[in-house]
């Protein structure tokens, strides 16, 4: 089955229904953090919490975060009116048991990724010419998610240039996120189970 696109307003409550319980692009990093099974473990404790309550984890958020949603609007438009291109914008994507949330859909084959940077950030990116290594397993991991061919990875931040690099799909890197994550949602799985047993035994 191809994927299922959600329209709703990210962030909204129907936003975090779609994505209960379910491992989604924005956290694939913690599933790979092998060095650091701390990130892994407490990510599908978050999940396994969302499962068993029906509620959404309470997400961690501060001032940079808030103002990176504020600006990502500017951000779409800049992008838009610089390459010519029709965006359209949806909430949530998901592909079975795993699911993401792109900034914008491109055509039938491309996606949008909107950071914003401090300044010292954006110009390391602009420099480099390169999408800097933290983003490529959400990257990566939304066109494995969608069944997309490139992701248009933009980073912004006011009275800078704009930074836009395609990234596209790398197999071998999508190989090894999916077997990954499907490791990780079977410990999920069993440990829903487990926990499902003891309250009904209570």
């Amino acid at each position: 089955m191809p994927p299922e696109i959600i329209t709703c307003d990210q962030n909204s409550p129907d936003w975090h229904q779609c994505r209960l319980g379910i491992a989604t692009s924005s956290e694939f990093k913690s599933i790979l953090a092998k060095g650091e099974g701390r990130m892994r473990r407490t990510y599908m404790m978050k999940l396994l919490g969302e499962r068993l309550t029906g509620e959404p984890a309470e997400n961690y958020s501060n001032g940079h975060m808030e103002r990176g949603h504020a600006m990502e609007g500017e951000a779409r438009d800049a992008y838009a009116f610089l390459h010519s291109a029709e965006l359209e914008q949806v909430g949530f994507i998901r592909n079975g048991n795993v699911g993401c949330s792109p900034d914008s859909l491109i055509g039938s084959n491309g996606l949008l990724e909107i950071k914003t940077k401090l300044p010292h950030l954006q110009l390391e990116a602009i420099l480099a010419d390169a999408m800097p290594p933290e983003h490529q397993a959400q990257v990566q991991g939304q066109l494995w998610v969608a069944e997309r061919e490139f992701v248009e990875f933009v980073s912004y931040w006011p009275r800078l240039p704009l930074f836009v690099k395609r990234i596209y799909r790398d197999e071998a890197y999508i190989k090894n996120l999916a077997g990954e994550v499907a490791r990780f949602n079977d410990e999920l799985a069993s440990l829903q189970a487990k926990v499902s047993a003891m309250r009904s035994a209570a």
